[in-house]
């Protein structure tokens, strides 16, 4: 008697563990963005990488979207980070984020949609969008805890700076390779970048 999985099938993890195939699923995720590009990946495929049901990725985390923004690292942590005086706001964000992608640049999500933004605008800018509004309100419960938007309130704008700065750093140190970024040493990029973020912050 055959035994044996169908091609390109692995075993199914049987075992009721729910942060155990969370956890499978985002990693699975991660690197299956990293290789694949957003429009290439298919649930299907991190299913079987994480060796999970379909079904189970899409109870966790509803589509293919929302898995995705949880597994950008940045996009994920980013309440954890943000946390703490709103002073000392753009150092952790620098310090995090050059600490991120100097570890693994390879397999980020983030470097992954930035390098399928030109072949697939729509989705990028789908995902770009989200992130932006979900870092906005993380970023305002920092720095305007309890307050309410005014009519002149430039919140979003900022957020959206920082954002964009981030992006243009990831772009050029880490996919165009351009200079001086690419060979800057990373506590120097932290320095530099933790200045122009507080710029953008608090003026």
């Amino acid at each position: 008697m055959d035994d044996t999985e169908p091609d390109g099938e692995q075993p199914r993890r049987r075992r009721r563990d729910p942060e155990g195939h969370r956890a499978a699923i985002l990693d699975a995720a991660r690197h299956t963005f990293a290789e694949r590009g957003y429009a290439r990946t298919t649930l299907r495929e991190i299913a079987r990488r994480a060796g999970v049901t379909h079904g189970l990725i899409t109870r966790h985390f509803a589509s293919k979207e929302r898995l995705f923004l949880q597994a950008v690292p940045g996009n994920r942590d980013l309440q954890g980070i943000a946390a703490g005086d709103a002073e000392t706001l753009p150092d952790r964000i620098a310090h995090a984020f050059v600490r991120r992608l100097e570890t693994d640049a390879v397999n980020d999500p983030l470097i992954t949609l930035l390098r399928s933004a030109a072949s697939d605008e729509r989705a990028a800018s789908h995902l770009l969008d989200a992130m932006q509004e979900h870092s906005t309100a993380v970023y305002r419960a920092v720095l305007s805890p309890g307050a309410s938007t005014e009519p002149d309130d430039d919140l979003d704008t900022r957020v959206a700076l920082v954002g964009a700065q981030l992006m243009g750093v990831a772009f050029s140190r880490y996919i165009a390779r351009t200079e001086p970024l690419a060979s800057m040493p990373p506590d120097q990029l932290t320095d530099h970048l933790t200045r122009t973020l507080r710029h953008i912050l608090f003026g």
